[in-house]
């Protein structure tokens, strides 16, 4: 069944893309807040405990956005 096939191929190739997306738009995202609250590699030698709760707090809410905005539409 080629059809079938074509079709596996598309989705694959689909879910691919929209997976390479939203990784693309959740690193600017990160990034972006990350300069907007002073989290940088100054406050990651200072304070290393205080950086990785702030980028994790980062990474978890450029996640949701990603799936609001990209995913979930």
């Amino acid at each position: 069944s080629s059809a079938a096939s074509d079709v596996y191929k598309r989705q694959t190739q689909h879910l691919a893309e929209t997976e390479q997306n939203a990784k693309k738009m959740a690193e600017q995202l990160i990034t972006r807040m990350a300069q907007e609250q002073g989290i940088n590699e100054e406050m990651k030698e200072k304070n290393p405990l205080g950086w990785t709760a702030a980028m994790n707090n980062l990474k978890h809410s450029a996640e949701e956005t990603v799936l609001r905005e990209l995913i979930y539409k």
